[in-house]
């Protein structure tokens, strides 16, 4: 806290990335997790994922989240335990049989599992370790379509009430269930929203990761200014739009948590409220125009067509 105080005043250089410091940490975890002799390969494969995402990142692209990165370790790590129980001890051993047993344990996991199994051995025979890849000639069939959970035309229209007009419900519940709503903002784009995002001549909103500004409803900026006016009776100098009592003394964003937390008095994920806006702009839009205001990849909002 104290250190985010004196950088935000100028009185102290920039603290360290303790995001990436506590991702590597929990990728090495990962790794030390591994079998020794099969730990060597796992370490080089995270070496790559990382310096793909750096690449990526310097290249104005779409990066592999950090998060992304530890569920395809958690994979090969728990493919390589599996391997040890069968008695291999390289990589090299690896059949399509090990593979898809190993597969068959969770049959609702398989198509999240197979996509980071075919990742690894793909690095594994660029890289001379292997030489066949047992999980390139494997399937994940899965149902095209969007199969989630969505809200009614009324349900929406009773949450669009709620949100507008009652003044009994909390700042930070109006805004992420409207930007969710109307705007189909994710929970990232809401935690890492800034001051900086918004104009208020024009009245838009630039959410983090899009190209675009968005031209607010009048309730969502509404609800806007009410987290804006709850942000400054905090007297802090976080300069994210949505602070808590944790984060009022630090600079960074609120947590996840809260993001699901302001929801509870209505019972709903964010999720819930977005998928249920893409599904209308999917049938509304062309593809290019949906990617383009919501700065998805074209795979994404192909899912919700």
């Amino acid at each position: 806290m104290l250190t985010d105080f004196f950088h935000s005043h100028g009185l102290l250089d920039a603290p360290a990335d303790t995001q990436a410091m506590r991702a590597a940490a929990r990728r090495d975890r990962r790794i030390q997790a591994v079998p020794a002799p099969l730990r060597p390969a796992v370490r080089a494969f995270a070496d790559a994922l990382v310096t793909q995402r750096v690449n990526a990142e310097r290249l104005g692209l779409r990066p592999n989240q950090l998060k992304t990165i530890e569920i395809r370790l958690d994979t090969i790590r728990d493919l390589a335990l599996h391997l040890q129980a069968q008695g291999r001890t390289s990589w090299a051993g690896a059949s399509v049989t090990d593979v898809e047993v190993f597969l068959a344990r969770n049959p609702a996991r398989r198509a999240s599992w197979l996509a980071g199994l075919r990742q690894f051995f793909s690095h594994a025979h660029r890289t001379g370790l292997v030489l066949h890849d047992p999980a390139a000639g494997l399937e994940a069939p899965q149902s095209r379509g969007f199969t989630g959970s969505t809200l009614t035309l009324d349900e929406q229209r009773a949450l669009y009430r709620r949100w507008s007009s009652d003044e009994d419900v909390l700042a930070h519940e109006a805004l992420i269930g409207l930007a969710a709503l109307l705007h189909a903002a994710t929970t990232t784009e809401l935690r890492h929203l800034t001051l900086d995002h918004i104009s208020n001549a024009s009245r838009t909103v630039r959410f983090p990761g899009r190209s675009i500004g968005l031209a607010l409803d009048g309730a969502t900026w509404r609800a806007l200014e009410g987290c804006l006016a709850h942000r400054s009776a905090l007297h802090t100098d976080n300069p994210h739009v949505l602070v808590t009592r944790l984060t009022r003394v630090t600079t960074r964003p609120a947590g996840a948590a809260h993001i699901r937390d302001s929801l509870a008095p209505v019972g709903l994920l964010p999720r819930v409220l977005r998928s249920t806006r893409l599904l209308t702009l999917a049938d509304e839009l062309d593809v290019k125009q949906l990617t383009m205001a919501l700065g998805m990849s074209y795979a994404g909002t192909a899912h919700y067509r």
